[in-house]
């Protein structure tokens, strides 16, 4: 094997990057559902030819994709397999969560890419579709029992046979959507996306060659490997816990134990989730694949330099049981991995905050609120408005928590509301931080935000899928928890809240009336009562905290000129440290 130069080998990892992130700006500048366009909640990379493995992944993509799509590679390798093998053109499509993780709503395509008459590597996109059938529109059914009432599952099957187009294939898709159309411009986006990537690829190989290309991959995963168990190495030797709760899983009202035991062995890490709920009759579930990418992006933010490709998880050992509520098979309901996953973030970041606070933060809001409203127009035309929603990020080493960020699984970005008004019969008579929803801290938790949607229409439906209505984001090192999310909606007996707290089916709304989300924030980092007093002083002239929660949360009193009143501050913060 050659030995590539480092020159060669930071070019190679540039163009490669390059290209995947080419696929992704061109699907979300063609496709047609403002999840994909707006949002961005796609995902583009390239694939390893033997495994699936992850070897490049797009900058603008989801990252929780990056660890899912592995799975959902290798599921296609293996149905090609046993059909004789993949051919040149041909591209597989599926949304079977239990091969490829995540929920039905995100379809894949997944083509492999010929050099000297061999498959050199696979080209799959993602992308989260706007409705694919089930018994909700927009498809986050919170009380789905099982995967037939969350939308069509279809499972690895060829879109195109070398490179011939199976028109019988989208007739099906389409047929099961409630908004073909939006179904049909997204699925050629992502055609397009792949097309564009074998072209670029070709035109790499023809430049630098197979075998530079293929060593320049391979290098880049060995030294992604080697930073991760150099950063392991550092952690302290031992095991630590953490462990949080979901809400309840829509059918049951009972919380759900999402626990993480992790093992610090030299140059290894264990994350040992065994302790964790078994699996559940709402969905809430996820797929072992899904638990193993989400734990992929909680290690992604603790160890930001590390590079996005599967040699990061190589020194990392996974003890999952069978039939818990993280990882369970069809036909369990999945619909809601979102939420779970967050979950499995935070207990990460509370488990590191215990051996190298340095490296941690203040769990972020932890739920995106899929809130659907769906209806039909004066002229009979069905809309269907699917979107989710933003919340406060932790406090963290180095300063105060992002205000109104999305969740720490993406990179993806909150939908404008001038797009969702100007596509949906909606205002929004609310788009604003909340006030003291952010964890207090010597470094504070980001705000959360309201946001009140006004139906315009004569009448619609809403769903809503969220969570941390009963057990708020924590904070770390001292830093105390944020505020709980909260829905309310408008009825012809005045304001009423799901009887679930944070999940409903089946509102009914009539024109002028209103729903109204209330985020969280994010958890603080570090004791509240060390703040710097002008740093609190300065939050409540900006409106993000109260003087009533200046004083009990942070010991701060502020005058009628809002200025810190160091006399009684101080006697303030004594009292306390004495209580």
């Amino acid at each position: 094997m050659m030995a590539i130069d480092p020159i060669t080998l930071a070019i190679l990892k540039g163009r490669l990057e390059q290209i995947a992130d080419e696929m992704d700006a061109t699907l979300f500048r063609s496709a047609f559902n403002p999840i994909i366009a707006e949002a961005h909640d796609a995902s583009h990379g390239i694939y390893d030819a033997a495994n699936g493995d992850t070897l490049v992944q797009g900058k603008s993509g989801l990252p929780i994709f990056v660890g899912v799509m592995a799975f959902a590679v290798k599921a296609v390798i293996e149905k090609a397999a046993a059909q004789g093998g993949p051919r040149d053109g041909d591209v597989w499509i599926f949304n079977d969560p239990y091969a490829g993780g995540t929920h039905l709503s995100d379809f894949r395509l997944v083509r492999p890419l010929f050099a000297n008459g061999e498959v050199f590597c696979y080209l799959a996109s993602v992308g989260h579709w706007h409705d694919v059938g089930g018994n909700v529109p927009g498809n986050y059914n919170p009380v789905a029992t099982e995967c037939f009432q969350e939308g069509m599952l279809i499972p690895p099957v060829k879109l195109f046979d070398q490179g011939a187009l199976r028109q019988d294939v989208i007739d099906i898709l389409s047929a099961n959507s409630r908004l073909p159309t939006s179904l049909y411009g997204d699925l050629n986006g992502q055609i397009n996306a792949l097309d564009l990537g074998v072209r670029r690829m070709q035109e790499l190989l023809g430049e630098y060659g197979a075998e530079t290309v293929a060593e320049a991959l391979g290098e880049l995963k060995v030294r992604a490997a080697r930073l991760m168990r150099a950063q392991i190495r550092d952690l302290p030797d031992g095991t630590v816990s953490a462990e949080d709760f979901l809400d309840n899983d829509g059918i049951v009202d009972e919380p759900l134990k999402i626990a993480l035991d992790l093992t610090i062995e030299g140059e290894r890490m264990r994350m040992d989730f065994s302790r964790s709920a078994v699996a559940c009759s709402g969905p809430l579930n996820i797929s072992r694949a899904t638990t193993v990418a989400a734990c992929y992006v909680a290690l992604k933010h603790v160890f930001g330099d590390v590079p996005a490709n599967a040699g990061v998880l190589e020194p990392v050992d996974f003890d999952i049981p069978e039939g818990s509520i993280l990882a369970v098979d069809a036909p369990k309901p999945v619909g809601g991995y979102t939420e779970t996953i967050l979950r499995l973030i935070d207990v990460v970041f509370q488990a590191v905050a215990t051996i190298a606070p340095e490296r941690s933060n203040g769990c972020a809001y932890g739920t995106i609120n899929a809130l659907s409203l769906a209806g039909h127009r004066g002229d009979g035309r069905r809309w269907v408005m699917f979107s989710f929603f933003g919340g406060g990020h932790g406090g963290h080493p180095k300063g105060d928590g992002l205000n109104h960020g999305n969740a720490p699984i993406s990179t993806a970005t909150i939908p404008p509301l001038e797009i969702l008004e100007a596509a949906y019969p909606v205002r929004f008579t609310q788009w604003a931080l909340r006030p003291d929803s952010g964890g207090p801290g010597n470094h504070r938790g980001g705000l959360g935000a309201v946001y009140e949607i006004e139906l315009i229409e004569e009448s619609a439906d809403a769903f809503l899928f969220g969570e941390r209505g009963r057990f708020a984001p924590p904070g770390v090192v001292g830093g105390k928890p944020a505020a709980l999310n909260r829905f309310v909606y408008d009825t012809n007996e005045g304001e009423k809240s799901p009887a679930m707290t944070s999940k409903m089916v089946g509102v009914k709304l009539a024109r002028g009336q209103h729903v109204r989300l209330e985020t969280p924030g994010g958890g603080g980092y570090g004791d509240p009562m060390t703040r710097q007093p002008d740093a609190v002083a300065r939050d409540v002239g900006l409106g993000f905290v109260s003087r009533e929660a200046a004083e009990a949360d942070y010991g701060v009193v502020i005058d009628g000129d809002g200025k810190v009143d160091e006399a009684a501050t101080r006697a303030l913060r004594q009292a306390s440290a004495a209580a």
